[in-house]
Protein backbone atom coordinates (compact mmCIF):
# COMPACT_ATOMS: atom_id res chain seq x y z
CA UNK A 1 0.00 0.00 0.00
CA UNK A 2 2.61 2.33 -1.12
CA UNK A 3 1.87 5.38 -3.17
CA UNK A 4 3.96 4.01 -6.30
CA UNK A 5 0.99 3.81 -9.33
CA UNK A 6 -0.82 0.64 -8.87
CA UNK A 7 -1.01 0.76 -5.35
CA UNK A 8 -4.40 1.36 -3.27
CA UNK A 9 -5.64 4.73 -2.55
CA UNK A 10 -9.11 5.23 -0.63
CA UNK A 11 -11.45 8.41 -1.66
CA UNK A 12 -14.07 9.08 0.47
CA UNK A 13 -17.03 10.98 -0.93
CA UNK A 14 -18.15 10.79 -4.25
CA UNK A 15 -19.97 14.18 -5.18
CA UNK A 16 -18.80 16.90 -8.23
CA UNK A 17 -15.38 16.15 -6.99
CA UNK A 18 -14.77 12.88 -5.20
CA UNK A 19 -15.88 11.05 -7.90
CA UNK A 20 -14.05 12.77 -11.11
CA UNK A 21 -10.98 12.45 -8.93
CA UNK A 22 -11.65 8.60 -7.99
CA UNK A 23 -11.90 8.03 -11.97
CA UNK A 24 -9.22 10.23 -12.84
CA UNK A 25 -6.86 8.09 -9.98
CA UNK A 26 -8.09 4.82 -12.03
CA UNK A 27 -7.38 5.99 -15.01
CA UNK A 28 -3.74 6.74 -14.06
CA UNK A 29 -3.40 3.84 -13.09
CA UNK A 30 -4.26 3.20 -8.74
CA UNK A 31 -6.06 1.41 -7.59
CA UNK A 32 -9.36 3.28 -5.68
CA UNK A 33 -10.86 1.86 -2.73
CA UNK A 34 -14.13 4.24 -2.38
CA UNK A 35 -16.78 5.33 -0.06
CA UNK A 36 -20.00 7.20 0.06
CA UNK A 37 -22.04 8.96 2.28
CA UNK A 38 -25.05 8.71 0.18
CA UNK A 39 -25.93 5.18 -0.54
CA UNK A 40 -26.97 3.99 -3.77
CA UNK A 41 -25.00 6.89 -5.88
CA UNK A 42 -22.11 4.42 -6.98
CA UNK A 43 -22.25 0.39 -6.35
CA UNK A 44 -18.45 -0.29 -6.67
CA UNK A 45 -17.59 1.16 -3.09
CA UNK A 46 -16.72 0.14 -0.07
CA UNK A 47 -19.66 -0.80 3.34
CA UNK A 48 -17.65 1.69 5.42
CA UNK A 49 -14.47 4.56 5.98
CA UNK A 50 -12.93 1.77 8.20
CA UNK A 51 -13.24 -1.07 5.38
CA UNK A 52 -11.02 1.82 2.96
CA UNK A 53 -8.63 2.19 6.13
CA UNK A 54 -8.51 -1.58 6.47
CA UNK A 55 -6.84 -2.11 2.40
CA UNK A 56 -5.57 1.60 1.98
CA UNK A 57 -2.70 2.84 4.12
CA UNK A 58 -3.37 7.08 2.26
CA UNK A 59 -6.83 8.19 1.83
CA UNK A 60 -8.23 11.41 0.09
CA UNK A 61 -11.60 12.77 1.76
CA UNK A 62 -14.27 15.05 -0.25
CA UNK A 63 -17.32 15.64 1.95
CA UNK A 64 -19.20 18.36 2.08
CA UNK A 65 -18.28 19.79 5.54
CA UNK A 66 -16.62 19.62 9.05
CA UNK A 67 -19.11 17.48 10.62
CA UNK A 68 -18.87 15.00 8.02
CA UNK A 69 -15.27 14.87 8.14
CA UNK A 70 -15.19 14.43 11.76
CA UNK A 71 -18.01 11.28 11.30
CA UNK A 72 -15.85 9.74 8.63
CA UNK A 73 -12.65 10.19 10.97
CA UNK A 74 -14.27 8.48 13.83
CA UNK A 75 -15.79 5.43 11.83
CA UNK A 76 -12.24 5.05 10.45
CA UNK A 77 -10.76 5.42 13.67
CA UNK A 78 -10.08 1.75 14.91
CA UNK A 79 -8.56 0.85 11.54
CA UNK A 80 -6.24 3.52 11.31
CA UNK A 81 -2.13 3.46 12.25
CA UNK A 82 1.28 5.20 11.69
CA UNK A 83 1.32 3.92 8.23
CA UNK A 84 -1.93 5.90 7.44
CA UNK A 85 -2.18 9.23 5.97
CA UNK A 86 -5.20 10.94 5.66
CA UNK A 87 -6.15 13.44 3.47
CA UNK A 88 -8.50 16.42 3.78
CA UNK A 89 -10.19 17.85 0.53
CA UNK A 90 -13.25 19.29 2.23
CA UNK A 91 -13.26 23.55 2.52
CA UNK A 92 -14.07 23.09 6.89
CA UNK A 93 -13.73 25.43 9.51
CA UNK A 94 -10.16 25.72 10.92
CA UNK A 95 -11.74 24.85 14.41
CA UNK A 96 -12.75 21.69 12.63
CA UNK A 97 -9.47 21.24 10.81
CA UNK A 98 -7.46 21.02 14.11
CA UNK A 99 -10.14 18.66 15.60
CA UNK A 100 -9.71 16.62 12.76
CA UNK A 101 -5.93 16.47 12.77
CA UNK A 102 -6.20 16.05 16.43
CA UNK A 103 -8.01 13.00 16.43
CA UNK A 104 -5.74 11.56 13.36
CA UNK A 105 -2.59 12.37 15.65
CA UNK A 106 -4.38 10.21 18.23
CA UNK A 107 -4.36 7.11 16.19
CA UNK A 108 -0.40 7.16 15.32
CA UNK A 109 -1.74 8.39 11.79
CA UNK A 110 -0.75 11.86 10.07
CA UNK A 111 -3.06 14.48 8.65
CA UNK A 112 -2.82 16.74 5.80
CA UNK A 113 -4.63 19.87 5.19
CA UNK A 114 -5.36 20.14 1.52
CA UNK A 115 -7.89 21.81 0.23
CA UNK A 116 -7.62 22.25 -3.89
CA UNK A 117 -9.19 24.92 -6.07
CA UNK A 118 -10.70 24.43 -9.34
CA UNK A 119 -14.29 22.56 -9.74
CA UNK A 120 -15.88 20.10 -11.95
CA UNK A 121 -13.86 20.04 -15.40
CA UNK A 122 -10.40 20.51 -13.39
CA UNK A 123 -11.27 17.61 -11.44
CA UNK A 124 -12.29 15.47 -14.01
CA UNK A 125 -8.96 15.89 -15.96
CA UNK A 126 -7.02 15.38 -12.59
CA UNK A 127 -6.21 18.93 -12.69
CA UNK A 128 -6.93 20.62 -9.07
CA UNK A 129 -4.50 22.77 -7.78
CA UNK A 130 -4.10 21.51 -4.01
CA UNK A 131 -3.05 24.10 -0.75
CA UNK A 132 -1.67 21.61 1.54
CA UNK A 133 -0.75 22.09 5.54
CA UNK A 134 1.20 19.58 7.62
CA UNK A 135 4.26 18.19 7.99
CA UNK A 136 5.94 18.61 4.70
CA UNK A 137 7.97 14.84 4.79
CA UNK A 138 4.09 13.50 5.29
CA UNK A 139 3.38 15.71 1.81
CA UNK A 140 6.46 14.26 0.43
CA UNK A 141 5.29 10.64 0.84
CA UNK A 142 2.16 10.89 -0.55
CA UNK A 143 2.96 13.38 -3.36
CA UNK A 144 2.76 10.81 -6.65
CA UNK A 145 -0.42 10.45 -5.26
CA UNK A 146 -1.61 14.03 -5.42
CA UNK A 147 0.45 14.84 -8.49
CA UNK A 148 -2.22 12.21 -10.10
CA UNK A 149 -4.98 14.49 -9.74
CA UNK A 150 -3.41 17.82 -9.65
CA UNK A 151 -2.06 20.85 -11.61
CA UNK A 152 -0.35 21.86 -8.90
CA UNK A 153 0.92 21.93 -5.14
CA UNK A 154 1.11 24.43 -2.85
CA UNK A 155 2.71 23.98 0.20
CA UNK A 156 1.64 26.37 3.33
CA UNK A 157 3.44 25.03 6.36
CA UNK A 158 1.19 24.10 9.63
CA UNK A 159 -1.96 22.34 9.60
CA UNK A 160 -4.92 24.97 9.10
CA UNK A 161 -3.02 27.28 6.97
CA UNK A 162 -3.98 26.06 4.04
CA UNK A 163 -7.97 25.92 4.62
CA UNK A 164 -7.85 29.70 6.02
CA UNK A 165 -6.31 30.27 2.11
CA UNK A 166 -8.49 28.27 0.48
CA UNK A 167 -11.71 30.15 2.50
CA UNK A 168 -10.14 33.48 1.37
CA UNK A 169 -9.76 32.76 -2.52
CA UNK A 170 -13.32 31.63 -2.23
CA UNK A 171 -14.01 35.03 -0.66
CA UNK A 172 -12.91 36.14 -3.61
CA UNK A 173 -14.98 34.32 -6.13
CA UNK A 174 -18.01 34.74 -4.51
CA UNK A 175 -17.77 38.32 -4.17
CA UNK A 176 -16.48 38.65 -7.69
CA UNK A 177 -19.30 37.01 -9.35
CA UNK A 178 -21.89 38.74 -7.05
CA UNK A 179 -20.60 42.23 -8.52
CA UNK A 180 -20.39 40.28 -11.79
CA UNK A 181 -24.54 40.04 -11.77
CA UNK A 182 -24.78 43.49 -10.50
CA UNK A 183 -23.13 45.00 -13.10
CA UNK A 184 -24.54 42.64 -15.97
CA UNK A 185 -27.79 43.58 -14.42
CA UNK A 186 -26.94 47.47 -14.72
CA UNK A 187 -25.66 47.27 -18.28
CA UNK A 188 -29.05 45.79 -19.40
CA UNK A 189 -31.02 48.15 -17.87
CA UNK A 190 -28.76 50.87 -19.40
CA UNK A 191 -29.07 49.53 -22.96
CA UNK A 192 -26.07 47.81 -23.36
CA UNK A 193 -25.67 44.85 -25.75
CA UNK A 194 -25.06 41.87 -23.13
CA UNK A 195 -23.89 39.72 -26.07
CA UNK A 196 -20.88 42.57 -26.62
CA UNK A 197 -20.02 42.51 -22.69
CA UNK A 198 -16.96 39.20 -23.40
CA UNK A 199 -15.69 41.38 -25.99
CA UNK A 200 -15.45 44.41 -23.60
CA UNK A 201 -14.56 42.64 -20.74
CA UNK A 202 -11.20 40.98 -22.46
CA UNK A 203 -9.81 44.04 -22.93
CA UNK A 204 -10.54 45.55 -19.08
CA UNK A 205 -9.14 45.28 -16.44
CA UNK A 206 -11.44 44.03 -14.49
CA UNK A 207 -10.98 40.74 -16.62
CA UNK A 208 -10.16 37.78 -14.74
CA UNK A 209 -10.30 33.81 -15.52
CA UNK A 210 -13.38 33.56 -12.99
CA UNK A 211 -14.99 36.02 -15.02
CA UNK A 212 -13.94 34.64 -18.36
CA UNK A 213 -15.62 31.46 -17.43
CA UNK A 214 -18.55 33.00 -15.61
CA UNK A 215 -19.58 35.83 -17.68
CA UNK A 216 -20.86 33.56 -20.70
CA UNK A 217 -22.85 30.89 -18.19
CA UNK A 218 -24.43 33.74 -17.31
CA UNK A 219 -25.77 35.10 -19.84
CA UNK A 220 -27.08 31.87 -21.36
CA UNK A 221 -28.80 31.09 -18.23
CA UNK A 222 -26.57 27.76 -17.65
CA UNK A 223 -26.23 27.00 -13.82
CA UNK A 224 -25.27 24.12 -14.27
CA UNK A 225 -22.76 23.43 -11.23
CA UNK A 226 -19.02 23.43 -11.32
CA UNK A 227 -19.25 24.81 -7.54
CA UNK A 228 -22.83 24.80 -5.75
CA UNK A 229 -24.20 27.94 -4.60
CA UNK A 230 -24.51 25.69 -0.98
CA UNK A 231 -21.58 25.22 -0.76
CA UNK A 232 -19.98 28.95 -1.63
CA UNK A 233 -22.25 30.15 0.71
CA UNK A 234 -20.94 27.79 3.43
CA UNK A 235 -17.54 28.92 2.59
CA UNK A 236 -18.21 32.22 3.01
CA UNK A 237 -19.65 31.91 5.62
CA UNK A 238 -16.58 29.88 7.18
CA UNK A 239 -15.37 33.29 6.48
CA UNK A 240 -17.52 35.42 8.10
CA UNK A 241 -16.85 33.25 10.94
CA UNK A 242 -12.92 33.68 10.97
CA UNK A 243 -13.45 37.35 11.04
CA UNK A 244 -15.86 37.51 13.54
CA UNK A 245 -13.49 35.91 15.84
CA UNK A 246 -10.56 38.04 14.79
CA UNK A 247 -12.92 41.39 15.20
CA UNK A 248 -12.76 41.96 11.70
CA UNK A 249 -15.91 43.62 9.73
CA UNK A 250 -16.11 42.17 6.22
CA UNK A 251 -19.16 43.93 4.74
CA UNK A 252 -18.20 43.15 1.05
CA UNK A 253 -18.56 39.35 1.61
CA UNK A 254 -21.93 39.89 4.26
CA UNK A 255 -23.45 41.58 1.26
CA UNK A 256 -22.72 38.47 -1.41
CA UNK A 257 -23.55 36.15 1.12
CA UNK A 258 -26.83 38.28 1.31
CA UNK A 259 -26.85 37.81 -2.56
CA UNK A 260 -26.76 34.40 -1.85
CA UNK A 261 -28.76 33.53 0.33
CA UNK A 262 -31.66 35.18 -1.80
CA UNK A 263 -31.42 32.47 -4.37
CA UNK A 264 -31.23 29.87 -1.25
CA UNK A 265 -34.53 30.96 -0.52
CA UNK A 266 -35.48 30.15 -3.79
CA UNK A 267 -34.67 26.68 -4.12
CA UNK A 268 -31.70 26.81 -5.66
CA UNK A 269 -28.62 25.49 -3.43
CA UNK A 270 -27.50 22.97 -6.80
CA UNK A 271 -26.98 25.24 -9.12
CA UNK A 272 -24.06 27.00 -9.90
CA UNK A 273 -23.25 29.78 -7.37
CA UNK A 274 -23.43 31.99 -10.34
CA UNK A 275 -27.10 31.58 -9.98
CA UNK A 276 -27.00 34.76 -8.50
CA UNK A 277 -27.62 36.71 -11.88
CA UNK A 278 -31.34 35.45 -10.84
CA UNK A 279 -31.88 37.83 -8.43
CA UNK A 280 -32.34 40.35 -11.01
CA UNK A 281 -35.45 39.85 -12.58
CA UNK A 282 -35.62 38.63 -16.17
CA UNK A 283 -32.41 36.44 -15.88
Amino acid sequence: MSTEKGASVGVIGLGIIGSRIATALREKGWQVNAWNRTPGQNQNVLESPLKVAQVSNHIQIFVRDGEALLQVIETMEPGLSEEHIIINHATVSPQHTEEANAKIQSSGASFLDCPFTGSRDAAAGGLLNYYVGGDENVLERVRPLLESSSNSITYLGQVGAATVLKIATNMISATTVAILAEALSVCKNGGVDLDKMPEAMKVNACASGLSNMKLPTMLDGNYEPHFSLKNMLKDANLGLSIAERAGIDLPVLKSAAQTMMAQMNEGNENEDYSVVYRNFKGH
